[in-house]
């Protein structure tokens, strides 16, 4: 029997309901055009859907010309539930979501995990929402695709470039990080901090976005370090917060959207 790491978050970040789930997916993309070349990589927010689904949705959208072309993802969060070293992967051998399961792709895991910072710590991916509340958007947009999970601890960009590079020339190969940005702020201090974080991802500067800007400033940091090395540019779609979509204006998370062509 196939071993799978159960959704934590259905019902709660989004539908447990199958038709629920695809229904929300769908609306969300309603909205939103397909134009643009399909990118190499994004970065998505990973809250709720009511609030950051709109915005993860744009990010998704540009897949939709590229879903024949892209077999293999690259999943990146941070870790919101416990504290370890290095980058964690997981020895099951499935995600499942309300929509289906996606299946890990074994080889390119155990590729990974020949660096000396990866590893495999299950208890990570457990509870974890940050790659978790990607997966329906990928299956709606990608249809068929393996999975590489990787949730990231104290580490260095450095060290998750390092993984990035393993797999990065593949042309079927989709790199995500999953991150929010600013967290808890009033709405005119979290729009300053974001549109400074948002100028950093532009313009590839991973050196000044700081913990408190972003959750997944280490597996953004390792990104923006590799599409530079390479000459790519980074694109935002979408930058709102909470106070925008669903939430009140006094305290406030983050949410952008970016692609990297």
């Amino acid at each position: 029997m196939m071993t799978l790491r159960q959704p934590a978050v259905a019902g709660l970040f989004y539908p447990a309901d199958l038709v629920a789930l695809q229904t929300q997916i769908q609306n969300f993309f309603k909205t939103i055009g397909t134009g643009g070349s399909p990118p190499k990589a994004i970065i998505a927010p990973h809250a709720g859907y009511r609030y950051s689904g709109p915005v993860a949705a744009s990010a998704y959208a540009t897949l939709q010309k590229v879903q024949e072309r892209i077999h293999r993802v690259i999943l990146l969060g941070p870790s919101h539930r416990i504290p370890f070293y290095g980058i964690a992967t997981s020895q099951v051998e499935g995600f499942a979501t309300p929509l289906g399961i996606v299946p890990v792709n074994e080889n390119d895991l155990q590729l990974a995990l020949t660096l000396p910072q990866v590893r495999i710590l299950d208890e990570s991916h457990a509870l974890e929402h940050s790659l978790e509340v990607q997966l329906p958007f990928l299956q709606e947009t990608l249809g068929d695709f393996s999975l590489v999970p990787l949730v990231v601890g104290q580490t260095s960009p450095k060290q998750v470039k390092e993984v990035l590079d393993l797999f990065w020339d593949s042309k079927e190969t989709l790199i995500i990080v999953s991150s929010d940005l600013s967290h808890y702020h009033d709405y005119a201090t979290a729009q300053q901090l974001d549109r400074a974080t948002t100028k950093a991802i532009e313009v590839l500067q991973p050196e000044v976005i700081h913990p408190e800007q972003a959750c997944g400033y280490i597996p953004m940091g390792g990104l923006l370090m590799a599409a530079r090395e390479r000459g790519l540019h980074g694109t935002t779609l979408d930058l709102r917060n909470s106070g925008d979509t669903a939430g009140s204006r006094d305290q406030v998370v983050g949410y952008g959207a970016y692609v990297f062509q």
